[in-house]
């Protein structure tokens, strides 16, 4: 269940449909959601906002995700702020460096369905874990 203010959510993504389709699911749901195309301008919406969960693509043509994923967790001010990868990069070793190695709160792999994502958002954004 969420609370009476909508939790915010911030997704980098190089990918306008994408970013359109999952803030159609979100929006849906409830959440506020603010798609921005490309690393280093979500990495400055992210310092800026203090969102309460960030989704995250890895690969983008300015910067690596791996690359904004690192910055996120070494700021003091956004350590603590979960985020979710959401990427075409679908191995299992892929998924083992995103969830035990770098310690992403979830990770997805394109394509998914609308639930699993929502099911992923609702794991993660429990009652009172705002950032």
């Amino acid at each position: 269940m969420l609370q009476s203010d909508p939790r915010s959510i911030i997704y980098i993504e190089d990918d306008q449909e994408m970013i359109d389709l999952v803030a159609m699911i979100l929006s849906r749901r409830g959440y506020e959601v603010k798609g921005i195309q490309g690393g280093r301008a979500g990495l400055s919406a992210i310092i800026e906002e203090k969102p309460d969960l960030i989704l995250l693509d890895l690969m983008m043509p300015d910067v690596d995700g791996w690359d904004i994923f690192q910055q996120i967790r070494s700021r003091e001010d956004t350590s603590a702020i979960p985020v979710i990868i959401i990427t075409a990069k679908a191995q299992a070793i892929d998924k083992v460096l995103g969830l035990h190695i770098a310690k992403a709160n979830d990770y997805i792999c394109k394509p998914f369905r609308p639930q699993e994502l929502l099911d992923s958002i609702d794991k993660v954004l429990k009652p009172g874990q705002a950032a």
